[in-house]
């Protein structure tokens, strides 16, 4: 569930600066420092013109020439300092809410994977965050030196003359007003990219990870045309973004210039009248134009922190997400073999995916002792994965209850629940690093004996042992340089070796063929631990010899028994077994 909040925005995320708070907050007060010896330059300028080269003094020149060398060092050296610490606590920002984000995505059930999807995750731990790293980067350095620029500019042209110093307000108002009007348009735009930016990530995630079945089914120029058109879209909200905000420079550069100008016309004749000097024109004009950079800046600024607030809003999204599975506060003790309570128990379970009304599974019962075996079988789409996702907890029951070793899974902490379990999903995933790497995923402290041990079991060690490196080997990620059959042997390796209390095969031996999954069945039968074993299988052959077979048709429990008795009693199962056999026939 996501909890709604009315500030979604960049201050919400202040507390990852912690560790950095001093930088964040002594970084400004440097900058605070350079600006105002800019503010002093300029009258140290009216100086220089009207008592030291006006009045032919060659000393005074010197000395206010020294004076802004000394006043531009000091302002350098404040600038360095201030764009060290601004990078210092940006970056340790990012870090600090990147460890936190990554985290809290680990911590996501299967329904929360669901509903935000991969490729938008990838986009908010990387693009999202850097533009909120650079949002307060950018609000460190110019929070305090910008603003200060052009109120004290404005300060020092009233001090110096009251009349002129309108122009300056009129413009300031005017720049101020435009970039009003300019980033209220925009900045709903920015939010609108970033989603464009997940529709291209995800496109390019399934391309490239599907790059096999694109070019088997030549979809090559269907799935070019997608992401054309994905990025076109992109492209063309950013450009009208940059449109709109493109207008920002240009207009107040235009504004700035036509004040400049104003001062010139009505300075010029405060000169001939004696009431100003020349010096306090250049003066003018010098502030004139540090209210005018310090706008375009503020307007740069502004662009920038749109944009990242617009990825704070979606980084909060994420965030403010509560898994809706969790551990308990008081979990129960770790599964245990000991006791007569039944390994499994599925009490009238019912199940309905989040984005789906209908139910996926529902009346599920059966009780399955430890020890025992238990086979799924039925139709694609008739809840086989489902059923034992519940068993792990990867998802929750709609209803019923799911108990293991005579405890609702609701009440293990989820490490003590899946750690009693070896799980081989249906997608086979490998790790790039080396074999030994892979299967220690399951064991980490795992000897080279009981690996090999593991592998000659999942029927692995006469290809692992063929490979030039052995447990060495290096696996591509995902393991590409392997037949879809050696990878589902290693994964079973992998689940195998951490001597799990429950065993669930999700369809592990698809990529095997009959072969080495009949030799695969008798290793695991001739293995001698005391394992609950949960198959699900396509074919009947896989499961005949399971203790007991369920088979499901459309998410409800169509038959429960031995193979035998399902033969004759279970409609269903009898039409999958006929059929199979009457391929094994016709090959």
């Amino acid at each position: 569930m996501i909890r709604r909040t009315k500030n979604s925005k960049m201050l919400r995320l202040i507390k990852f600066l912690k560790g950095y708070r001093a930088a964040a907050i002594a970084g400004p007060f440097f900058k605070l420092a350079e600006a105002v010896f800019e503010l002093i330059i300029p009258l140290a300028v009216a100086s220089l013109v009207d008592s030291g080269i006006a009045a032919g003094d060659k000393f005074r020149v010197i000395n206010m020439g020294l004076a802004m060398l000394a006043l531009g060092a000091a302002g350098l050296a404040f600038s360095l300092s201030c764009q060290y610490l601004a990078a210092k606590a940006s970056l340790g920002f990012g870090t600090n809410l990147r460890k936190t984000l990554y985290s809290r995505i680990n911590k996501f059930g299967y329904d929360e994977l669901d509903r935000f999807g991969a490729p938008s995750l990838v986009t908010r731990l990387t693009n999202d965050i850097n533009q909120a790293q650079t949002g307060v980067a950018m609000f460190i350095r110019l929070v305090l030196r910008a603003p200060l620029i052009a109120a004290g500019s404005i300060i020092m042209a009233v001090i110096i003359s009251p009349k002129l110093s309108l122009i300056f307000i009129a413009m300031a108002a005017a720049v101020s007003v435009s970039l009003y009007i300019i980033m209220s348009r925009t900045s709903p735009v920015y939010g609108k990219i970033q989603k464009q930016l997940d529709r291209v990530a995800l496109l390019s995630r399934e391309n490239l990870s599907g790059a096999r079945v694109v070019r088997a089914f030549s979809r090559e120029d269907d799935e070019r045309a997608d992401f054309s058109d994905a990025a076109q879209t992109l492209s063309k909200t950013s450009r009208a973004a940059g449109a709109i905000a493109g207008l920002l420079n240009p207009l107040t550069y235009a504004l700035a210039n036509f004040a400049v100008i104003c001062v010139l016309w009505f300075g010029g004749f405060s000169v001939n009248s004696g009431t100003l000097t020349q010096g306090k024109i250049v003066a003018l004009i010098n502030y004139l134009i540090q209210v005018q950079l310090s706008l375009v800046v503020v307007a740069n600024f502004i662009v920038i922190f749109t944009k990242a607030s617009a990825c704070a809003k979606r980084i909060n999204e994420a965030l403010d997400v509560t898994p809706a599975i969790r551990d308990p506060q008081n979990p129960a003790p770790p599964p245990s073999t000991d006791g007569d309570a039944p390994a499994i128990e599925f009490k009238d379970v019912g199940f309905a995916y989040a984005l789906n009304a209908s139910e996926s599974l529902g009346g599920i019962n059966f009780v399955l002792n430890a020890g025992e075996s238990l086979g799924v079988i039925g139709s694609t789409g008739s809840g086989k994965t489902t059923l034992v996702n519940l068993i792990g907890r990867f998802y929750d029951v709609t209803s019923g209850a799911v108990s293991v070793f005579g405890t609702n899974v609701k009440d293990y902490a989820l490490k003590d629940l899946r750690s009693a379990i070896g799980y081989v999903p249906q997608a086979n995933t490998l790790f790039y690093g080396t074999v030994r790497d892979n299967i220690l995923w399951g064991k980490p402290d795992a000897t080279d004996a009981q690996i090999l041990s593991a592998l000659q079991t999942a029927q692995a060690a006469d290809f692992v042992n063929a490979l030039a490196d052995g447990l060495d080997a290096v696996i591509e990620q995902g393991g590409k340089n392997l037949s879809g059959g050696q990878k589902q042997r290693l994964c079973i390796a992998r689940a195998l070796i951490r001597e799990p209390k429950i065993l669930i095969l999700d369809d592990s031996s698809a990529a095997l063929d009959y072969a080495t999954d009949a030799a695969l069945r008798r290793a695991l039968a001739a293995d001698g631990r005391t394992v609950t074993a949960v198959t699900v299988s396509q074919r009947a052959n896989s499961i005949r010899a399971c203790s007991r077979i369920l088979v499901l048709d459309e998410g409800r429990a169509v038959g429960l028994g031995a193979h035998s008795g399902l033969l004759r009693d279970c409609a269903v199962y009898r039409e999958i077994c006929s059929s199979q056999e009457s391929e094994a026939a016709a090959k």
